[in-house]
């Protein structure tokens, strides 16, 4: 999700591609879904940021937000009840959320802040918010930030982070992290396989890592 009209505009116009992307790499995108799967939705739950629908509809969401039309089209495709709305301005009341889920969505925000504090606001006290993302300085970070520079059009848009940045940006809004884990640990050079979630320490170089944060 991108709050820019470029970026915007940029999604709209690749949802084939982005949606393809996950028959494509098949074994690479199930091991993604065996690691968001280990954060199984407590309803209400949403997700913030869903694109074409393939995670919220893993995890079974109650409902899921996203602004452009055509990967929320897809989204229904898949069974997602879906809404179309900007991360930054959620259509949803305070405190009404038990699970939020903001998976591959930070990196494509110009300024992730306030899409932050709107998933925390409508996060209720006792609940916990997932983000999942490929940590910059994994070997996948690399890899997609090396494509981004040869002109990708969605990579080159894309801004990654490490674990401890993703956790300072919801500690400014008084959540920290419960549970990390992660998965990916094949190159991406080397041939992918299946593989289980395992439990994130700094230095580990896993591509694609989901953290569970709860309030103070």
């Amino acid at each position: 999700m991108a709050k820019t009209e470029p970026s915007f505009a940029l999604f709209e116009r690749m949802a084939d591609r982005y949606d393809t992307w996950y028959e494509r790499n098949k074994v690479i995108a199930e091991n993604e879904a065996r690691l968001v799967e280990e954060f199984p939705a407590r309803p209400p739950s949403v997700e913030v940021g869903a694109g074409t629908g393939y995670f919220a509809s893993k995890l079974g969401v109650d409902v899921a937000v996203e602004p452009a039309l055509s990967m929320l089209t897809r989204a229904w495709r898949r069974g997602v009840e879906a809404v179309q709305a900007v991360g930054e301005n959620l259509p949803l009341r305070s405190g009404s959320f038990n699970t939020v889920y903001i998976i591959v969505t930070l990196c494509f925000l110009d300024s992730p802040e306030p899409v932050v504090e709107e998933a925390a606001r409508i996060l209720t006290r006792t609940g916990r918010l997932v983000s999942c993302i490929v940590p910059r300085d994994s070997s996948w970070g690399r890899y997609y930030t090396e494509l981004g520079r040869m002109g990708h059009p969605l990579y080159s848009v894309a801004r990654f982070y490490t674990v401890e940045e993703m956790n300072d940006l919801f500690a400014g809004v008084g959540l920290n992290p419960a549970k990390i884990m992660g998965t990916l640990s094949f190159k991406p050079w080397e041939p992918p396989r299946p593989e289980e979630p395992r439990p994130w320490r700094p230095g580990a170089d896993l591509g694609f890592v989901c953290v569970e944060y709860r309030w103070s």
